[in-house]
């Protein structure tokens, strides 16, 4: 009959997590793991999100290998202790455990651990700006992992000088050398700790640059590698914070709620306060689009809470809540903050609307010439469309409406290419201007009816009240009220609805009331009976 220990390894060999985590703690309590029985306790903790656990048995698992002198092991568990604790914010320890790896390193020849002990230097490097430095440093540890044929080291190392080079604007270089990682990851060469790593880092260094083709196609693996494990708690919650913004931008609120909603629950059992943050600013930016201002503003705090820039979203709910001044405040502020070139380039874009808002057009003009420069020098679509979304609605606001003409249909290619509704029909409304004042009103009327149908499919309350409407409105509800209707038809509780939309119940039990007022019955059948007699549903 199998023994605990031999249980939990051939769990952890199979990847179910919480099985392994479960035997490990049952066979320590008989008798003291051995130091690789307690790194595998440590990675099925982490995986499960019990991060202090997978800390005390990684100390643990470093301790019984210099107490047998398996130095270069002992080398190991500091490093990923140092790499844990200062993903967790807690740079002093982690500082020490890679002093305390250097220190048991001491005069061994060189070796696989020196390339791993290279890399909290890149992050150092990373950290302050210096991102030639990490480029370089990271260089000698993917040379080191090419000698000893180290998969976990080499592929680590690549992302690295990948990430360096992005950070440096060579945007395409930087990309490549992303893939050539995820080669490594999608093939199964890597232990699942630095699979997921890669996953996650390789996504977020995508969406930090707008690569959004390259995220769909590597978040969707993700998301394929997590299923495989359902136990999976640390990489999944980052996972569904990608698919939630990628929903977002392909149109897919509903979805993109849910996921953000399904992020939170993961992430809250585990500590990744960052993935925490993003899926917060995540819901809100979804709820802002929606028109659902309130529950947006809650979410920009939460955020905010746990350590992210709520900007330019929230300078954007500003905008369509009428605060003009302060939108351009907020983006302004944030905008002075940062150097990196597609942080930038996205506080510009919204920046330029706020500018022209507030009828500032020669700082529009400025901050629109500086995002074509950003877009042209890293040659990313999604940049090329924002720039040239942001030209065009700088020259329709000169009244050069012929050139504008061009900068939005060039804006509209992109966004359409990108698989982007949302953004190609805010350009179709700059479009049906343009046609307008160039007096081809057939053309203006067909680009704002298109734009007119992707909003009211999408949602985008805010947008279809700017656009007004050519007639009388069909009913009285709003956008949000009619879809909460739907869902009440379809025999939802207030409750259900609620999970549904990703909102508070209080605030369904406002729609409802609203509705009832409104269609002046008094009970939900009575609503439902309304809505099917003027074929509202």
């Amino acid at each position: 009959m199998p023994t605990d220990p031999e249980r939990a390894r051939a769990a952890y060999d199979r990847r179910q997590w919480k099985s392994a985590y479960g035997s490990f703690v049952a066979a320590d309590k008989d008798e003291p793991l051995e130091a690789e029985d307690l790194f595998r306790h440590a990675m099925s903790a982490y995986f499960i999100g019990f991060d202090d656990d997978c800390i005390r048995a990684l100390e643990r698992a470093h301790h019984a290998h210099v107490e047998a002198s398996e130095d270069l092991r002992a080398v190991r568990c500091a490093f990923w202790l140092g790499m844990r604790l200062a993903a967790r914010g807690e740079f002093g320890p982690a500082m020490g455990w890679f002093a305390r790896g250097q220190r048991v390193l001491g005069s061994h020849d060189e070796c696989v651990e020196h390339g791993y002990l290279l890399l909290p230097q890149v992050m150092q490097h990373r950290m302050t700006g210096s991102y030639q430095d990490a480029y370089d440093t990271a260089a000698l540890a993917v040379e080191l992992g090419t000698r000893f044929r180290e998969a976990d080291l080499l592929a680590f190392a690549v992302y690295e000088q990948g990430h360096a080079l992005l950070k440096l604007g060579r945007v395409a270089d930087g990309l490549a050398l992303m893939d050539e990682a995820m080669v490594a990851v999608t093939s199964g060469e890597l232990t699942p700790l630095v699979t997921g790593l890669i996953y996650c880092s390789v996504i977020a260094g995508c969406c930090e640059v707008l690569e959004l083709r390259r995220a769909r196609e590597w978040t969707a693996a993700l998301a394929r590698w997590c299923e495989e494990q359902p136990d999976l708690v640390t990489f999944a919650g980052q996972c569904l914070v990608h698919r939630s913004q990628l929903m977002r931008i392909d149109g897919s609120w509903t979805e993109a709620l849910q996921e953000a909603k399904a992020a939170l629950e993961r992430i809250e059992r585990g500590a990744d306060q960052q993935a925490a943050g993003a899926a917060h600013l995540e819901r809100a930016e979804t709820q802002r689009l929606r028109g659902e201002f309130e529950e947006a503003e809650a979410a920009y705090r939460r955020a905010t809470e746990w350590g992210l820039d709520p900007q330019p979203g929230l300078g954007l709910l500003r905008l369509a809540q009428g605060q003009t001044g302060t939108a351009l405040a907020g983006i302004e502020r944030a905008l002075s903050e940062t150097s990196d070139p597609p942080r930038r380039a996205i506080l510009l874009s919204a920046l330029v609307e706020a500018a022209l808002a507030a009828g500032d057009a020669q700082r529009a003009r400025d901050r629109a010439d500086e995002l074509l420069e950003i877009a042209e020098r890293l040659e990313v679509l999604a940049l090329t469309a924002m720039a040239a979304q942001a030209r065009g609605s700088v020259e329709l606001a000169e009244r050069q409406s012929t050139q504008a003409l061009g900068s939005l249909r060039e804006a509209w290619k992109a966004w359409h290419e990108l698989d982007a509704p949302y953004d190609a029909a805010r350009v179709r409304v700059g479009l049906a201007r343009c046609c307008g004042e160039l007096g081809d009103s057939d053309s203006a009327t067909l680009e704002l009816e298109a734009a007119r149908q992707t909003f009211e499919r999408l949602g985008a309350v805010s947008d279809l009240a700017a656009l007004g409407r050519s007639g009388p409105p069909d009913h009285p509800l709003t956008p949000r009220e009619l879809e909460v209707l739907h869902l009440v038809a379809g025999g939802k509780t207030n409750k259900a609805i609620a999970s549904a939309l990703v909102v508070s119940e209080r605030t369904i039990d406002r729609h409802v009331s609203n509705i009832l007022t409104k269609f002046g019955v008094p009970s939900r059948a009575a609503a439902i009976a309304y809505a099917y007699e003027h074929e509202l549903i």
